[in-house]
């Protein structure tokens, strides 16, 4: 459930309206082609997650498969992600609730979002997965039932609707109306979209029977994202127009879609569910940021006081540094309330690439050995083959990007972050060396 509530969130509810923006219906397309490269990626996370769980998840299986700077740069570099992230959740959210109130300003429905959360991680985490538990059953459900409303509309079985047939769907400038370049670019959205499903693999270390959790998790959380993900966008672009500003507006694609069902109060009540929606996701991620910096710091990569634990093993520090930056979000709320959730939601999909990239090329440098001990449980389908299929798709994916304006800048930017991270692995190498020498 924590996969499923983690990845339901702002890629989902409001970056699919970027998405099919930019792409037009063969946002569809970007769709499948993300889908089938996640769901290779995560059966290999999972593989992995389940012979070896670690709350540093991929970063320490990039150090023990690729080396420790390999380690030091994914930890770092998903941390930043996330916080980039964190900011989009809480910056969809507390747009929505100032549309309700717009007597109250975005940045202080920010700060009371924050203030509560920062409550909730401080607590047991216990109490956290319960939270997280009845806030993804919420999600899941409402989708279900979008699912099941988009499709009584495109048949046009609800009261004073029509049926729409395909003339969304090829009836504006045709199926692809930006051509490749627009596909090229959808994928950056996408890419965010499905981005927190990997939360699954860094929550196992805390589970009670990591192996057996993983491997289920693993095994039903990525067709069902599929389903939900592929099932939604075609409700989307069959029953509003793929240039509709509604669907880019601040209430999302999916208040956009039940606005044609004509049924009393169900688009309010769809706009309450995609504020917990992104609620639960910016909980998730500040999770997923502290056991991920508190990962770095028992390995060393990090300032040792983001390892410590409180009475109810929570790593506290690293907790508030997480909440510190949805603080600077709160501050960024005031400073850019209309520019901001578009800068986060670009500042993603690169990075999140190249994590994928990693966990692809240390799962084919630790699987041998895995196998050789026989820790395996879940197991990467087709082994080798499928797996340097996923890597090459990856490249594909890098080299579409170099052909799209806002595509390249962002990897540009997010290459010169790696770059910048992994001098600082370098840095902290050496630093480890020189204490390590007496």
């Amino acid at each position: 459930m924590m996969g499923l509530g983690s990845a339901i969130g702002a890629g989902l509810f409001l970056g699919t309206g970027v998405g099919i923006a930019k792409a037009g219906p063969a946002v569809l397309v970007s769709y499948v082609i993300a889908g089938a490269i996640v769901v290779c990626v995560m059966r290999m996370l999972g593989e992995m997650g389940a012979a070896i769980p670690a709350s540093g998840s991929f970063s320490h299986y990039a150090r023990l498969g690729i080396g420790e700077w390999a380690g030091f740069v994914m930890g770092w570099l998903y941390w930043f992600m996330l916080i980039m992230v964190l900011g989009a959740e809480i910056t969809g959210a507390s747009r929505i609730v100032t549309g309700w109130i717009p007597s109250i300003p975005q940045w202080v429905v920010a700060l009371v979002f924050v203030v509560f959360f920062a409550v909730i991680n401080l607590a047991k985490v216990k109490n956290f997965g319960e939270f997280e538990f009845w806030f993804a059953a919420v999600k899941v459900t409402v989708i279900v039932a979008f699912l099941a409303i988009g499709v009584l509309l495109v048949f046009g079985l609800l009261p004073d609707t029509e049926p729409v047939g395909t003339v969304n769907l090829f009836g504006h400038g045709g199926f692809m109306p930006e051509g490749f370049a627009g596909v090229a670019a959808g994928l950056l959205v996408v890419a965010f979209a499905f981005g927190g499903i990997e939360i699954v693999t860094i929550a196992a270390a805390e589970s009670e029977d990591p192996e057996h959790s993983i491997a289920t998790a693993v095994r039903s959380v990525v067709w069902r994202i599929s389903l939900f993900y592929i099932g939604a966008i075609a409700i989307m672009v069959l029953v509003v127009p793929w240039d509709s500003p509604a669907l880019t507006g601040p209430e999302g694609p999916f208040v956009a879609v039940l606005d044609q069902a004509n049924i009393p109060y169900v688009s309010g009540f769809m706009q309450l569910v995609v504020v917990v929606a992104l609620l639960s996701a910016f909980n998730a991620n500040i999770y997923g940021t502290s056991r991920m910096a508190f990962s770095l710091a028992r390995r060393g990569d990090g300032p040792a006081l983001m390892s410590k634990l409180s009475s109810s093993n929570v790593p506290i520090n690293a907790v508030l540094l997480s909440v510190f930056f949805g603080f600077v979000s709160v501050l960024l709320n005031w400073w850019l309330p209309d520019d901001l959730l578009g800068i986060l939601l670009n500042a993603v999909g690169a990075a999140l690439l190249v994590i994928w990239i990693f966990i692809v090329v240390a799962h084919l440098r630790l699987r041998p050995q895995l196998e050789r001990e026989g820790r395996l449980t879940v197991r990467m389908w087709l082994f080798p083959y499928l797996s340097y299929a996923t890597l090459a798709m990856l490249g594909g994916f890098v080299v579409l990007m170099l052909f799209d304006g806002d595509a390249r800048a962002q990897l540009i930017s997010t290459t010169i972050l790696f770059a910048i991270i992994a001098v600082l692995s370098v840095v902290n190498s050496r630093i480890r060396s020189r204490r390590a020498a007496p």
